[in-house]
C-alpha cells in the first residue's frame, strides 16, 4: 500500500478535512489553475496564538491534501487591514494619539510604536515575522491593497446590480434599531478618510456609486465603490472575497458558525460556491474567557516563544481543535514534554501509524531528528532545587545521567535548557512556597534520607524510585486501594509524591522522583531533605 491509499483512509483530523476538498478540485483547477486555501486576520490589535493557530491547522490540512491530490495549491493569509479602527487596544501606547483616528482604515492609522507605516502595517509585520520564522508556505495579503488595485473591483460591481438580494439575507440578522442604518458598502470619507457606517441612499449600478450623507455636516457625497473608495460591510466582505478569489477552504472560530452561514449565502448571491472548511472551538484565558486581541488577555506569539518552542505550539494547536483549551502560561510545560514523547515514537511507528503521529502534520510528514534525553518538567525541576542561573549548570546535571550528550550534539535539548531557566525566573521562582513537614512527613523524609544513604553514588533512576516508592508504601500507604502494587499490596498514595515536592522543592508537583534524584545526585537530594527538616525544626 503506498502513501495515497494510506492518507485516504487515515483517521488524523487534517485528513478527513482534505478528502472534503476532492470533489472541488477539478472545477477549482480549470477556474484558477490551483485550490485556494484561506486564513483571516483582523490587524485591530497584536496577533495572538489563536492568529497563528489558524495559518497552522490550515498548512496541516493543504498538507494533507498534497497526500490525497496531484493539483496544485496555495494558502493566502488574508489580512482585513482596510477595516476601521472601531476602538483602541488597551495593551499598547499612545491610547491618545491613536483614539484620533478611530474609524479609520488600520493601515492609515499611524503605528503607536513608531516603527511601521500604520499601526496595521506593525501588526501584520508581527504576524509574518512569526510565520516565516516557522517557515509556513504562504502568501499574504491586504486587503487595503486589493481594494486600491481594484482586484475586487468586479465583485463590487456584482454586488452593486445584486444589492437587494444581498439586503434580504442581511436584514434577517440584525436588531431592529441596526436595520434602519445597514447597508453592505462602507464609503472612505473623501475629507477625514474614516470608513462611515451610514446608509445608502442611491446607487447607481452602471457608473458604481453609492449616494450618502455625513451626519455631522449634513453634506452629501457620490462615492465611486472602485479602487479603494469603499469597503464591504465584513460578512458581505467575507462572501465578496470568496468569491473575487475562487477560495475552496477556510476555516474560523465556533463563534462564526452563524456569520458562516451568512456570508455563505450572500457568496452564492455572487455567483460563487463558498469554502469548505469547520469551526474550531475558541481559545480562553485563565479565568475560562475567550481570547480577545483588544484585551491582551491571552498569550502573544512571542510569549510562548520565549519559553517554548514553535513545534510545541503548532502541537497545541494540533490537539483537539474542536475542544475548547485553555491557552495560558500553564499549558506550555505540558506541551513541550508530549511533542518530545511524539517526536520520539515517530522512528518506531508503521506508515500508517505516522500518519495519526501530530508530528507528521507539524512538519509536513519530516520530522526533524532530534532528541530529549531529559524531559522539560526535569529541566524545571533541576533550576527550581539548584537555582541554577546558567545554561552551563544544567549541562552539569544532564551530562551525569546522560554521558557524552552535549549543547553541540543536543542543540534542541540546547534549546530547552535556556526555555527552562526563563519559565523557572517567570512563573516558578515567584509562586514557590516550601511546605514545613508535618509528623508524619517528617518521620518519612527522615527515613528515605536513610535509605538514600545506603545506595550507592551512582545508583540510577530506577533503584532510587524503588527506594522512593518503599518508604512511600510505609508511610503514605494508599489506603483507598487505587494503586495496588503488582503483589496485590496497597500502594502509595500521591501525597507522597506532591509532600516530596512541596517541602523539598517548593512546588506542587514535579517529574518522575527518582530520575530527578539520579540526575541532580543523591548527595544534594539528601541536602535538599536536610533543609527541610531544619525548616521543621526552626
Amino acid at each position: 500500500m503506498n502513501f495515497r491509499e494510506l492518507a485516504a483512509n487515515a483517521q488524523a483530523w487534517p485528513f478527513e478535512e482534505a478528502r472534503k476538498l476532492l470533489p472541488r478540485v477539478e472545477k477549482s483547477v480549470a477556474a484558477k489553475g490551483y485550490v485556494l486555501f484561506e486564513t483571516g486576520y483582523g490587524p485591530s490589535g497584536l496577533p495572538h496564538i489563536g492568529t497563528f493557530g489558524e495559518v497552522a491547522r490550515t498548512s496541516m490540512v493543504r498538507h494533507a491534501f498534497k497526500m490525497l491530490s496531484d493539483a496544485p495549491s496555495k494558502l493566502i493569509c488574508f489580512s482585513d487591514d482596510m477595516d476601521g479602527m472601531r476602538k483602541v487596544p488597551g495593551n499598547v501606547p499612545n491610547q491618545d494619539m491613536l483614539k484620533e483616528h478611530l474609524g479609520k482604515p488600520l493601515t492609515v492609522v499611524p503605528d503607536p510604536f513608531g516603527q511601521y507605516e500604520s499601526f496595521g502595517h506593525h501588526n501584520n509585520a508581527m504576524l509574518r515575522r512569526f510565520l516565516d520564522t516557522f517557515g509556513f508556505e504562504y502568501e499574504f495579503a491586504s486587503a487595503t491593497d486589493y481594494y486600491r488595485r481594484g482586484e475586487f473591483d468586479a465583485m463590487l460591481m456584482r454586488m452593486l446590480e445584486r444589492y437587494d438580494d444581498v439586503m434580504a439575507i442581511m436584514l434577517p440578522t440584525l436588531r431592529d434599531e441596526r436595520r434602519q442604518t445597514y447597508a453592505p458598502f462602507l464609503p472612505v470619507h473623501p475629507e477625514t478618510g474614516v470608513v462611515m457606517q451610514v446608509p445608502i441612499e442611491g446607487r447607481d449600478a452602471g457608473k458604481g456609486t453609492i449616494l450618502w450623507t455625513d451626519p455631522v455636516t449634513g453634506t452629501r457625497y457620490e462615492t465611486s465603490i472602485l479602487k479603494g473608495g469603499c469597503k464591504a460591510q465584513w460578512k458581505p466582505d467575507w462572501a465578496l472575497r470568496w468569491a473575487a478569489l475562487g477560495v475552496d477552504y477556510e476555516m474560523s472560530g465556533k463563534d462564526h458558525i452563524d456569520n458562516v452561514k451568512t456570508s455563505s449565502k450572500i457568496c452564492r448571491v455572487l455567483g460563487a460556491e463558498p469554502p469548505d472548511g469547520f469551526n474550531y472551538e475558541l481559545f480562553l484565558d485563565e479565568d475560562g474567557e475567550k481570547i480577545s486581541k483588544s484585551k491582551g488577555n491571552g498569550i502573544t506569539i512571542d510569549d510562548w516563544l520565549r519559553y517554548a518552542s514553535p513545534e510545541s505550539l503548532a502541537l497545541y494547536m494540533f490537539q483537539k481543535p474542536k475542544t475548547a483549551k485553555r491557552l495560558y502560561f500553564d499549558v506550555i510545560p505540558k506541551a513541550v514534554d508530549e511533542y518530545a514523547v511524539y517526536l520520539e515514537k515517530y522512528d518506531r511507528e508503521t506508515p500508517a501509524q505516522r500518519l495519526e503521529n501530530p508530528v507528521f502534520h507539524i512538519h509536513a510528514g519530516n520530522p526533524p531528528d532530534a532528541r530529549f534525553p531529559v524531559s522539560f518538567a526535569l529541566l524545571l525541576t533541576l533550576v527550581s532545587a539548584s537555582s541554577a542561573s546558567t545554561p552551563a549548570t544544567l549541562w552539569g546535571f544532564i551530562r551525569q545521567y546522560a554521558p557524552g550528550a552535549s549543547p553541540e550534539s543536543h542543540p534542541a535539548l540546547d534549546r530547552l535548557v535556556g526555555y527552562a531557566i526563563r519559565y523557572y525566573e517567570d512563573f516558578v521562582k515567584p509562586a514557590k512556597r516550601f511546605e514545613i513537614p508535618d509528623t508524619a512527613a517528617t518521620a518519612a523524609l527522615r527515613e528515605l534520607d536513610t535509605r538514600l544513604c545506603e545506595l550507592p553514588t551512582n545508583a540510577d533512576g530506577e533503584q532510587i524510585q524503588a527506594t522512593v516508592y518503599e518508604v512511600g508504601r510505609a508511610h503514605y500507604p494508599d489506603l483507598a486501594g487505587k494503586a495496588k502494587s503488582p503483589d496485590g499490596r496497597p500502594g502509595v498514595s500521591q501525597e507522597w509524591f506532591a509532600m516530596l515536592y512541596r517541602t523539598l522543592i517548593g512546588q506542587e508537583r514535579g517529574p518522575r522522583f527518582g530520575t530527578f534524584a539520579a540526575i541532580y545526585g543523591i548527595a544534594p537530594t539528601r541536602a535538599l531533605i536536610e533543609d527541610a527538616l531544619k525548616r521543621k525544626a526552626a
